[in-house]
């Protein structure tokens, strides 16, 4: 028995988990059947030291097994064979040490404190089984209590019940209560304590705390009352330990809500009666004293469990009663909990609203608010309420709407807590002034709800609400009207004019930010609650819209920031904050809130801001096109928010657009139609305004599209699409089509930041080319009938097609628009021969009334018919064209004779006086026969085919007019100006009817014409060079000396000369014509007489010419400013100085040497030259005049002239002769003329960083362009070519090739593969260089540079590299070889391979072949399809074939030469010649040939005897081609001039190389 007891009792050593449930059951059945067996064992050493072991090691894993089996295990163990109290401590010790290794899982924490639980019970309750007497009873079981519940069970959950367990602080009896159990915790690692006090962790433990105090209540009170000694004596410590409580006050909520989940929802007292209750009662008057949220926390908590007429029952120690809990309430709880305002007051209010009891919540609801607001005092004298009321009122109804939102009926909860009261704080708080403080807005947002679209809660009347806002809307206005903006305040009155606000007396206050900030708070947390007040629309309305203009300043505060005056800023800057607060409500919440929003409130609103928009343009005299981008923007967010289609958005256009008094000036819209506007308008007055709406009006085209703004369509897109969105033509038209918007903007043409040139034709087109539907026509309809009514004359020339631009000289607005409009459509081919034959029979039948001629429909036709001629003429000439109409074409015709005829029934013009109306019928017929001018007047000729019958009569017309003119001379400007369009139309269209007489006629006329502009002109000159030269010293009064100089005193002389430079150039034309049909007639035009006149017309041309440069030339010399006036004058004749430049381009060089020379002896301070580099580098340059400035530059005689250089001593074989100097710097050689070289040798700073059209880059271009084509005009051998390139060389920077590559586009030849494709590279550029190389000229590139833009700068930089790599490849290729860049260098490379190399490859190879070098020793063959050529030289008996190879990059990579057979010559002679060679060919700037030929003249110096230069070896010199001519005195070798001098430089000494000696 012995050994088995040992063995079974003794089974507690067993660690495999899977034997403990066998285990278990052997020793309980064991212990039942033999309970004698435990006298047989060393109870301690066999049994109790293996299970404590057992429970520390967490039962080895068989928690679910063995922690069940322990109270049975207790109860088998006989009381004899163990000390009671001892065996227990350490029983509950060993299990509480055992518990963080048997947390596996939540099953085996839940199986560890029920065995803690039942154990601890079972133990209390059998204290009899170990003890004798009560007294020992009761002893051993307040030692468990002491030792294990308080010992380490409770602290252990109150360190796990606390917010920040490993800092918490507790009393020194709370944490040394177990000296053997808590103490051991502290040295368990963190991590093992992290994992025990999770969530679970502190529930079960809790829990199983309750259930062990629920059984020692029931078992003995008294036990009961230690814990709850000990549980009040942890509340008050914490109570007292201020810096703690916050953190561990926790705990005693947690286990309040523990003791109702597990013992008060099970219907047991015990936690209210025996330890809440009590501990409350003794701890109230504490809480009183220690204004600690948290501790009236505990007592919230404990009125949530157990109610609140139980808590005040123990608390005040009354009975349940109602009256006595009302009276405790109202006496007690309310004063305590509304005291004066402290931290612990949210936490009073919690109490508070806890308290209140469902049978007796009127009374205290009553008793709470009566408390706070005394009523006499808000309503007699409010100046003494109470801040600390509002303050605690606003976090009181903040708690009440959040209660309110966890009740299931609201509304019903609503009701309940409205007291009137609230509704008189609410207003008198909302009026108050000043406010209390954040708390008022608070207030006031708790008691209107409406914080979010959900919030429905509102504690106050309609009534109430209606007056809050009210005030709310006061103070917006008061501070609209404040603003610096007066837009601002003019919106601001005007919004409320009419309406019942409109009486309100605003005035302003010293405390207006503070007060806009708070009625902004209101609406930040009120903003739903003006859904309640809807029917209040004007009220709703009103706010809403004063939150958008204060968003909308703003936005303008901050465009305007940076142009306001400091004082401005500083006036602005306080108001910046609130305006941003705003804009940031409006953007947070305000779009949400109107999606809510009532479909007729909405829409009203939405038509009161565009409105506000509307009068912002028409009241505030802003000048800034930001601003009217600003109203722009905020119109289309206005559309954007309350418009939910596109119908939407057409109504609110339409209340946009509406009439009013100054809008629109010119249209008034009539249903679909318009009508004129007849009314007395004062235009003087509304134009600015209706031009800074139209400027509105054209942003909102540009946003959202000319089909939405003015055609007013519908699309099946979305309303918030852009103006792409008309991408089809089957949009439905509808009724909000606007022709008279379109006609008026047409009408008012210029507006501040665009005009319809540059915005709303451009628009006009593209929803043209998408689809008319109709609505041109409308458009097309007001226009003429508004050019009737308003009938005047363009002023336009008719001999030409005016082009868009040219219109803006039009004065009269409706014929100006409608002449851009067919201008436009036309021109595009919108419209067409169809189009323009109903036009045509339009305007012809409304040209009479009965038998007489409508007179404001003749004034306006000419220049309408200038317009249509060209398309009413399609077809004409080929009869057989289907295409034509043979209506227009007949019409025209029969309508023109008709004319024709009329108007030679007239008298001739020499007997004209004016007011008659044969001026009208003559611009009439002049309009009928166009001239078409090419492009910079490159050719003129007749516009229109015209019938036989057509041209007889206007020979007759013309014969009529020359005879009357030649009888007579009418000096009236008008008649001057008919005679010289009738007479260049006739030379345009009946030249081959003309006779002698009549060519001598035109031409004298023409050049009477052109010499009176030339005297007016020469008048100028002498009017800016006085001003140079006796001009005031102050610059200001000399800039406008020079503006009044070239004012031009009669604009008719350059009218008349323009149309006689027009008529000239087709009379040159026609000499210069090679038809054969043609040369009959013109054969009389050959003699020299008529030679003589058209050069004497030529001078006059070139001395019109010189004079606008030379005027430019010498305002120059005054500065930049002097020199943009004369350039600027130009701009305003445009026709007639490209009419004189395209005459420059066609003189002979001998007028234009006479009319230099002319300019040099009339003796102005600026010469021919220094006048044509002021016209070619003009900062605003007219193209035409430019380009032949350029020409006459680079061209004889002006080519001699503008490159001025000294020729020095030449021999005859072309070698220069330098004998008595060293000194080879191009200094000495070349001197280009200032203008040119000042460009060339000092490059802008910064070049390279320049904009890629900068006007000095330009310059800079041009420049080189001049001096390239001069090296094009030299001889290669020349001496004066050969010194340009030593000026190259040393006076100017390899920067210039960098710049053309910042405009050729390498990126195309930065890839894996340098060969491209054609279309990779602009046409342009690629073009240029080959050109350029083809031509040796850059003159074509030059000549369409102007306007300068990226691609024109792109093509010139082509040619000149090209020029450059043709002139220049050495100087070039020194470039290439200093490229460190390797991609760069590869894309260089690639591109001339592409584009250059070829075309020079090819023109070297055929200039060799083509060489005569006249010498039976020296042969040169070539092969093109090797790129190669061998040279044989052989002498006597001597010889040797080198062969010269040009790589594909030529000349970018130098030329390989090599020696393939040699005869008779020693090595050291083959390598010399070879190199000879080599550094001929490399060295040579300009044909291979030449090199060649050089080379060979070396050989033959040196066979002849004549010695080599001891530096270079080389008998010529390789750069400058000079012999060794400079001796030394003591060696007497002979040296290059060029060579010695750099031996001197680099060596710097200055002997012989030789002998040393000096030099």
């Amino acid at each position: 028995m012995k050994m088995l007891a040992g063995t079974i009792l003794g089974s507690f050593q067993e660690k495999n988990p899977a034997c403990h449930s066998s285990m278990w059951e052997t020793v309980l059945l064991f212990s039942r059947t033999f309970p004698d067996s435990w006298t047989t064992v060393n109870v301690h050493k066999t049994v109790i030291s293996r299970l404590w072991n057992f429970l520390k090691n967490g039962c080895f894993g068989s928690q679910k097994v063995s922690y069940p089996a322990l109270v049975l295990f207790l109860e088998i163990v006989p009381s004899k064979s163990i000390t009671g109290d001892k065996f227990f401590l350490d029983f509950f010790r060993s299990l509480w040490e055992g518990r963080h290794v048997s947390f596996s899982s939540n099953t085996d924490r839940h199986a560890f404190f029920l065995a803690v639980e039942e154990c601890f019970i079972w133990a209390i309750r059998n204290a009899s089984r170990y003890c004798v007497g009560p007294e020992a009873i009761y002893l051993f079981q307040h030692t468990l209590v002491d030792e294990v519940l308080l010992g380490f069970l409770w602290p252990e959950y109150l360190l796990a019940a606390s917010s920040k367990n490993q800092d918490s602080a507790f009393s020194t009896s709370t944490l040394d209560q177990s000296k053997n159990g808590i103490q051991s915790n502290h040295k368990e690692p963190r991590e093992a304590l992290n994992s025990k006090h999770s969530m679970d962790y502190e529930e079960s433990l809790g829990k199983c705390i309750v259930k062990i105090l629920s059984g020692i209540q029931r078992l003995d009170n008294n036990l009961f009352l230690v814990f709850s000694s000990k549980f009040q004596a942890d509340i008050f410590d914490i109570f007292h330990q201020t810096e703690y409580s916050s953190q561990n006050v926790q705990w005693v909520v947690k286990f309040i809500l523990l003791l109702d989940k597990h013992a008060v929802r099970n219907g047991e007292i015990w936690p209210l009666l025996d330890l809440i209750g009590p501990t409350l009662q003794k701890s109230f008057p504490v809480i009183g004293t220690l204004d600690s949220p948290d501790a009236v926390t505990v007592i919230v908590t404990a009125v949530s469990v157990f109610g609140p007429r139980q808590i005040t029952q123990q608390i005040m120690c009354i009975g349940l009663g109602a009256e006595e809990f009302l009276k405790s309430f109202i006496e007690t709880i309310i004063p305590w909990s509304l005291k004066k305002f402290s931290p612990s007051t949210s936490a009073r209010l919690d109490l508070l609203l806890a308290l209140l009891d469902d049978e007796c919540f009127s009374e205290q609801w009553d008793a709470v608010i009566r408390y706070l607001v005394i009523q006499e005092k808000v309503s007699f004298n409010p100046g003494t309420m109470d801040r600390n009321c509002i303050s605690v009122l606003a976090i009181l109804m903040e708690k009440v709407k959040e209660r309110t939102k966890k009740s299931v009926h609201q509304s019903d909860q609503c009701e309940d807590w409205h007291h009137e009261l609230l509704d008189l704080v609410a207003v008198y708080v909302v009026q108050a002034f000043p406010q209390f403080g954040d708390s008022d807005a608070r207030f006031i947002c708790a008691v209107l709800g409406g914080g979010t679209i959900d919030d429905k809660i509102s504690f106050i009347s309609r009534k109430t609400v209606t007056l809050i806002f009210e005030e709310v809307l006061r103070r917006l206005m008061t501070f609209m009207k404040d603003s610096t903006f007066a837009w601002v305040q003019d919106v601001c009155s005007l919004l409320f004019n009419g309406k019942k606000y409109s009486d309100w007396r605003l005035e302003p206050s010293n405390n207006l930010l503070e007060m806009a900030h708070f009625v902004l708070d209101i609406l930040n947390g009120s903003l739903f609650c003006l859904n309640t007040i809807e029917a209040e629309s004007e009220l709703v309305q009103g706010i809403l819209a004063a939150i958008f203009i204060i968003d909308w300043e703003f936005s303008c505060i901050n465009v305007s920031e940076d142009k306001l005056h400091k004082e401005h800023i500083g006036e602005t800057g306080s108001r910046l904050a609130f305006c941003e607060a705003v804009h940031a409500f409006r953007c947070k919440i305000l779009d949400q809130f109107l999606r809510g929003f009532g479909v007729n409130n909405r829409k009203s609103l939405g038509t009161t801001l565009v409105q506000s928009v509307k009068c912002i343009t028409f009241v505030d005299k802003f000048e800034s096109d930001n601003f009217v981008s600003l109203c722009g923007q905020w119109t289309l967010d206005v559309f954007e928010i309350f418009c939910q289609d596109q119908v939407e958005e057409q109504q609110l256009l339409e209340q946009f657009l509406n009439k009013n008094d100054s809008w629109p000036l010119w249209v008034i819209p009539d249903g679909t139609g318009a009508r004129l506007r007849t009314d007395n308008v004062s235009l003087s007055l509304n134009a600015p305004n209706n031009t800074k709406f139209i400027a509105l009006v054209d942003k909102l085209i540009s946003k959202i599209g000319f089909d939405r703004v003015v055609a007013g369509l519908i699309s099946e897109a979305s309303p918030s699409s852009t103006k792409d969105s008309l991408t089809d033509l089957g949009i439905n038209k509808t009724h909000y089509s606007r022709p008279w918007l379109a006609a008026e903007i047409l009408c008012t043409w210029k507006w501040l930041g665009g005009c319809v040139l540059d915005s709303f034709l451009p628009s006009f087109v593209i929803y043209m080319k998408n689809g008319d539907c109709g609505f041109s026509d409308s458009i097309l309809n007001v226009l003429i009938d508004g050019a009737l009514v308003h009938g005047s004359c363009s002023g336009l020339n008719l001999l030409q097609r005016a082009s868009v631009d040219e219109l803006e000289a039009v004065a009269e607005p409706f014929l100006r628009a409608l002449l851009s409009v067919l201008s436009t459509f036309f021109q595009d081919n919108l419209w067409g021969n169809e189009k323009a034959t109903s036009l045509f029979k339009l305007l012809v039948d409304k040209l009479y009334i009965g038998d007489n001629a409508n007179l404001d429909c003749l004034k306006i036709l000419p220049s309408i018919m200038n317009i249509l001629v060209r398309p009413l003429s399609i077809g004409a000439e080929d009869r057989t064209n289907d295409l034509s109409d043979p209506y227009s074409e007949s019409k025209l015709h029969n309508v023109t004779v008709d004319w024709l005829k009329r108007t030679v029934c007239f008298p001739s013009l020499s007997t004209w006086q004016s007011g008659e109306d044969m001026e009208d019928w003559l611009q009439l017929v002049i309009s009928c026969f166009p001239v078409e001018v090419t492009e910079r007047m490159q050719e003129i000729k007749p516009a229109r085919y015209v019938f036989p019958a057509e041209r007889a009569v206007l020979y007759e017309l013309f014969q009529k007019q020359r005879h009357g003119a030649s009888a007579v001379l009418n000096k009236l400007p008008l008649v001057q100006k008919l005679l010289s369009e009738l007479m260049v139309i006739s030379v345009a269209y009946c030249w081959e009817d003309f006779d002698e007489d009549d060519w001598k006629f035109v031409l004298h006329r023409l050049r009477f014409w052109i010499e009176a502009a030339v005297v007016m002109m020469e008048e100028v000159v002498e009017n800016v060079n006085h001003t140079l030269t006796n001009g005031a010293n102050d610059v200001n009064a000399s800039l406008n000396e020079f503006e009044s100089a070239v004012v031009i005193s009669d604009p008719f002389l350059i009218e008349l000369a323009r149309n006689a430079l027009v008529g000239f150039s087709l009379f040159c034309s026609l000499i210069g014509s090679q038809d054969k049909e043609h040369t009959g007639n013109l054969n009389h035009l050959g003699s020299e007489k008529w030679e003589i006149i058209t050069d004497r017309i030529f001078e006059g041309i070139l001395r019109l010419f010189f004079c606008t440069a030379a005027s430019e030339a010498i305002a120059n010399s005054c500065g930049h400013e002097a020199s943009s006036i004369i350039a600027s004058s130009r701009l305003g004749h445009r026709q007639f100085w490209e009419s004189v430049a395209s005459c420059v381009l066609q003189s002979s060089s001998h007028a234009r040497d006479k009319a230099m020379k002319s300019i040099e002896i009339w003796g102005l301070s600026k010469g021919a030259i220094s006048s044509l580099y002021a016209l070619v580098f003009s900062c605003k340059p007219l193209p035409p005049l430019q380009y032949a400035a350029f020409v006459l530059l680079s061209t004889e005689p002006g080519a001699q002239l503008s490159f001025t250089c000294d020729t020095g001593k030449v021999s005859n074989d072309g070698i220069l002769n330098n004998e008595d100097s060293f000194e080879t710097s191009s200094a000495e050689n070349v001197h280009l003329r200032e203008e040119l070289s000042y460009k060339l040798e000092k490059l802008p700073p910064r070049v390279l960083e320049m904009d890629l059209v900068a006007h000095e880059r330009v310059n800079l271009l041009v420049a080189w362009c001049l001096l390239l084509e001069h090296m094009t005009s030299l001889p290669s051998s020349s001496p004066a070519r050969e010194r340009i390139i030593q000026y190259v060389q040393e006076s100017t920077s390899s920067i210039i090739l960098d710049c053309l590559f910042q405009h050729i586009p390498l990126e195309l030849y930065m890839g894996s593969s340098s060969r491209k494709k054609d279309a990779e590279l602009p046409a342009a550029v690629s073009e240029a260089a080959r050109r350029a190389i083809a031509t040796s000229s850059v003159s074509s590139s030059v000549q369409f540079l102007w306007p300068i833009g990226p691609e024109k700068m792109a093509s010139l930089a082509g040619a000149v590299f090209g020029l450059m790599l043709h002139h220049l490849p050495a100087y070039v290729r020194g470039w290439f070889s200093d490229i460190r860049d390797r991609s760069a260098s590869s894309a260089i490379e690639a591109f001339t391979k592409a584009w250059c190399s070829p075309t020079l490859i090819s023109n070297e190879l055929s200039q060799i072949k083509k060489a005569s070098f006249a010498d039976e020793n020296f042969s040169v063959s070539v092969s093109k399809s090797a790129n190669e050529v061998v040279a044989t030289y052989t002498k006597d008996e001597t010889g040797m074939d080198l062969v010269i190879h040009l790589p594909p990059s030529y000349p970018l990579r130098a030329v390989d030469v090599d020696c393939t057979r040699s005869l008779g010559i020693t090595e050291v002679k083959r390598r010399k010649w070879l190199m000879s060679l080599m550094s001929f060919v490399r060295n040579q700037n300009g044909a291979l040939a030449e090199a060649i030929r050089i080379w060979k003249s070396n050989f033959d110096k040196e066979f002849e005897g004549v010695e080599e230069c001891p530096i270079c070896y080389s008998v010529i010199h390789t750069v400058n081609h000079s012999m060794p001519r400079l001796a030394c005195k003591t060696c007497k070798h002979k040296f290059h001039s060029a060579c010695l001098y750099k031996w001197f430089s680099t060596s710097h000494k200055s002997t012989c190389p030789l002998c040393q000696s000096p030099f």
